[in-house]
């Protein structure tokens, strides 16, 4: 058949540039077993508790960078790492919108305002490359501010690194293909729908100036001392799995979990006090 003679859909079709990616797009793998998965990460978590207790007592500074695009399943994965740590010592930070105060603050500032002190993990869910990504793409920062970026993010790395910071860099790579599923799933689930912003929405549209940004920024900051490294978000069970288990290897760490505590037996009430009746409270409902 000629292509005179072929539809105009077909035509459509052959011509349209196939961006499937991880960013090519993945081969498609047997969904993982839902026991096996949740009996591998409660393994990987009890390892995290012992990461943390090491962190805590060798007073580490631990920064954790997760991006990606839109729905690529950051978000999974730090709640599966946090799900079981002390919130004193690993804390999640998402910043929102600058300010009008911070827009003329140095571009770094409110991050390092945010960085670990001693004994401390931070997970930056999304972090300083906004303005490689979202800033670059949407034009909220100036060709000026994005090149003093590419030139100024890698030395601020380095610094970061020689103060004796452990700098870990994830990026979630997702098929667009994926993408939309996970974006028509948010709009279908009340509770997801919030995941879903403006901006989002837009950023779908513009799937190929992203890709570019990110091939640009990879360029300038995937450096030595702190390197890029890519989860395949397909399957956002095998990512969280994949991604937990690099982290664990990237910080050498022993075994402190506390020895199991006997609990005395609890003391007599001999101070005679008696608990005020119920009825004098005001008690919730039970519904349940």
């Amino acid at each position: 058949m000629s292509k005179k003679d072929k539809k105009p859909e077909a035509q459509a079709a052959e011509a349209a540039p196939l961006i499937h990616t991880i960013d090519e797009k993945s081969e498609k793998k047997k969904k993982l077993d839902s026991k096996f998965y949740e009996k591998e990460l409660v393994k990987l978590q009890v390892e995290l508790v012992k990461l943390q207790e090491w962190i805590k007592a060798e007073g580490l500074r631990v920064v954790v960078i997760f991006e990606g695009r839109d729905a690529a399943g950051k978000g999974g994965v730090i709640k599966r790492i946090t799900e079981r740590f002390n919130p004193r010592i690993c804390r999640v930070v998402a910043l929102g919108t600058p300010t009008e105060r911070e827009k003329t603050q140095w571009y770094f500032q409110r991050y390092v305002a945010n960085l670990p002190a001693a004994g401390e993990m931070v997970l930056f869910d999304r972090s300083w490359y906004n303005r490689a990504g979202v800033e670059r793409v949407m034009g909220f920062c100036t060709d000026e501010e994005y090149k003093e970026f590419l030139r100024s993010c890698p030395e601020f790395e380095r610094m970061l690194v020689r103060s004796g910071i452990i700098l870990i860099k994830y990026w979630f790579s997702v098929s667009d293909d994926e993408q939309e599923r996970r974006f028509h799933a948010r709009v279908e689930d009340p509770v997801k729908r919030w995941k879903l912003s403006p901006m989002d929405l837009e950023s779908r549209q513009r799937w190929v100036e992203y890709s570019k940004a990110k091939d640009e920024m990879f360029a300038h900051t995937d450096i030595k001392q702190a390197p890029w490294y890519v989860v395949n978000g397909e399957d956002k069970k095998r990512a969280r799995l994949n991604c937990i288990t690099h982290l664990l290897s990237m910080i050498p760490y022993q075994d402190l979990t506390p020895e199991p505590i006997k609990l005395p037996k609890r003391r007599a009430n001999m101070l005679g006090y008696v608990r005020p009746p119920k009825g004098e409270q005001t008690l919730i409902p039970e519904k349940y």
